[in-house]
């Protein structure tokens, strides 16, 4: 997002809630340093977004539950700014790239990983798609390969 259109530039009094199918740390964050009170994902259903419209317009902040976990536990492991940045992923991965590409190479299925993360199969799916553009990987085999060759498995 522009600087010029950050939330409180033009029109402070705009809500703005997310709904999106990104739900990586960066893409969060982003969105709510730019302004952003609600944050949801395309799983959200129609009652779950008229909800976030009303907390958001009393002034309220509404993030996924899924997403809530994920930016947790993102914090847990790096801590409050202490010790060492995060090692910056190959080919441009965002962090559930990675994320999804470990579980990719320790032999998780699309839906084992949706589980494990608490994410539509979908959104794997997605996930999944653009990180073989990213890497240039044409199945999964390739993709695993990519992930023992940078590091990626433990």
């Amino acid at each position: 997002m522009t600087p010029s259109l950050r939330r409180g530039e033009r029109q402070p009094e705009t809500k703005v809630v997310v709904l999106t199918t990104y739900s990586d740390d960066r893409s969060v964050l982003d969105a709510l340093r730019a302004g952003a009170r609600g944050y949801l994902t395309k799983d959200a259903g129609s009652e779950e977004i008229r909800r976030a419209l009303r907390h958001v317009l009393a002034d309220e902040a509404v993030i996924d539950p899924a997403v809530q976990r994920h930016l947790i536990d993102a914090i847990a492991t790096t801590g409050s700014g202490q010790g060492p940045p995060p090692k910056p992923l190959p080919a441009g991965l965002t962090p559930r790239e990675g994320e999804v590409l470990s579980l990719m190479a320790g032999g998780l299925s699309n839906a084992e990983i949706a589980d494990r993360l608490v994410i539509s199969e979908a959104t794997v799916k997605s996930h999944v798609n653009r990180l073989f553009a990213k890497i240039e990987a044409r199945d999964r085999a390739q993709a695993v390969a990519y992930a023992y060759r940078h590091g990626l498995v433990d």
